[in-house]
């Protein structure tokens, strides 16, 4: 390895040897980057690695909050700002009861590239809070998210840091968190928060946005390898919240099949294709689990979740596309999709797939869609929602769904060139890495020591 690269590991390894996640996520970048850091032995001179692993700001904070019992709990909150380096730190919240510190941090970090590939000018935030939403009422949500809020606030702004939802974040948390913000700072400041309703400044298409750029950026991949197409393949999704939802719509719209959705507790396998009315229904509406669908389809099979493998992946597909959480793709449910035939993997949700699953999709010659690239319809789309937000103006469905279409046909592109350019063949893991890093590199370059 490059003496430069390998210094720059060993040295986010023992600073941070208990953050697994982030140090997985720094290594599966930095170690893509040796052909551009062997011709650029300028970069070591200005410590730019060791500028681009770190983070600029980490804010912790404790959520105390009150039960429908009148117990007072106490959480922990966190905001990640990694990157200001091309425009205001911008990602998700996250509420759910893994989140600590590293989850936190690499999911920032993944942020800083996804959201440079976009070509928007956003830089790379995340935050949450180990709160877990399942099972509280409406009035403890509220009441915790205006606690998070009381703190948050502080460190936000639409020109400092947009945060959006993710995980456990909706647009029913957005609702409450934005109030609470209104209330405190006695403004209306539509860009501080994206993925908001659309009676108070929300954007069309936003909710829809990270699935359908999903199986965009799958259209242009397929196409670009043996001019594939969607028609007539079989498909399973992982999750079925958001991402899922909208990326298992629109891949009937290209004329796919899809079988098997999931959640965390097991999947649902439908040979005849998954009724998408029915999910939404018992997602969006019930907020129940997924094995309820066998409740209004008789002849759908549920495999309950045993272990770390997902049930899923056992199933035969022609494209799987993970869009429920880190590493929930293990190298073995990996072997078995490749067994089954599988011809292309799709990240739709942040770093799914673990490091050797992605290098052995990779050997066996697998198309394989990397989520920092895959994913990023979701925050160009909120980049588009900030920008109605400033101009006071509404974009239709339409409008904006051809603005993240034509995001995600350059995203593709991008990393395309980028894996040529190196003789990568179609390694558009390192493709996008290397995209993403030369925007950010000159950004460092051009301002100095910040």
């Amino acid at each position: 390895m490059n003496e430069y690269l390998k210094k720059v590991l060993e040295e986010t390894n023992t600073k941070n040897s208990n953050e697994l996640e982030f140090l997985q996520a720094v290594e599966e970048v930095l170690t893509s980057l040796e052909p551009v850091i062997d011709n650029h032995p300028e970069f070591e001179k200005i410590a730019l690695l060791e500028r681009l692993v770190e983070p600029e700001r980490i804010i912790t904070f404790r959520v105390p909050w009150q039960n429908d019992n009148g117990d007072v709990i106490v959480n922990r909150g966190f905001r990640v700002q990694f990157s200001s380096l091309i425009g205001p730190y911008k990602g998700g919240l996250r509420f759910d009861k893994t989140v600590n510190q590293s989850i936190m941090k690499f999911l920032a970090f993944e942020q800083i590239f996804k959201n440079a590939l976009t070509g928007l000018p956003i830089g790379g935030a995340k935050g949450g809070s180990d709160f877990d939403p399942k099972g509280k009422s409406d009035n403890e949500i509220m009441r915790f998210c205006q606690s998070f809020m009381t703190e948050l606030q502080r460190h936000i702004g639409q020109d400092i840091d947009v945060p959006a939802g993710d995980i456990g974040v909706g647009e029913r948390e957005i609702g409450y968190l934005f109030g609470q913000y209104k209330r405190i700072k006695d403004i209306y400041e539509g860009g501080v928060l994206t993925g908001k309703g659309l009676s108070y400044g929300g954007s069309l298409a936003r909710k829809e946005a990270t699935g359908y750029g999903l199986i965009y950026f799958m259209r242009e991949m397929l196409k670009a390898n043996g001019n594939q197409t969607l028609a007539g393949k079989t498909v399973t999704i992982s999750g079925s919240g958001n991402v899922a939802i909208y990326a298992c719509e629109k891949a009937y719209e290209y004329g796919a099949k899809v079988v098997a959705m999931s959640d965390s507790q097991g999947c649902i396998y439908d040979k005849n294709g998954i009724n998408l009315d029915t999910i939404k229904q018992i997602k969006e509406v019930e907020r129940g689990r997924i094995k309820e669908y066998q409740d209004y389809h008789k002849d759908a099979e549920y495999f309950e979740r045993q272990n770390d493998d997902s049930p899923i992946w056992n199933i035969k597909t022609d494209i799987a596309l993970p869009c429920a959480t880190q590493n929930e793709l293990t190298l073995n449910s990996a072997k078995k999709l490749v067994a089954n035939g599988v011809i292309a993997v799709g990240e739709g949700a942040n770093m799914p797939t673990v490091k050797e699953g992605i290098e052995y999709f990779l050997q066996n010659n697998i198309l394989f869609a990397p989520g920092k690239a895959a994913n990023a319809g979701g925050v160009a789309t909120s980049a588009i929602e900030m920008s109605q937000n400033s101009m006071r103006y509404y974009m239709t469905f339409k409008e904006v769904d051809k603005k993240l279409d034509t995001i995600m046909v350059n995203i593709f592109n991008s990393c395309k060139n980028y894996a040529e350019k190196y003789k990568l063949g179609n390694n558009y893991v390192a493709g996008a890495n290397i995209a993403a890093f030369y925007k950010l590199a000159e950004a460092i370059k051009a301002q100095g020591f910040v």
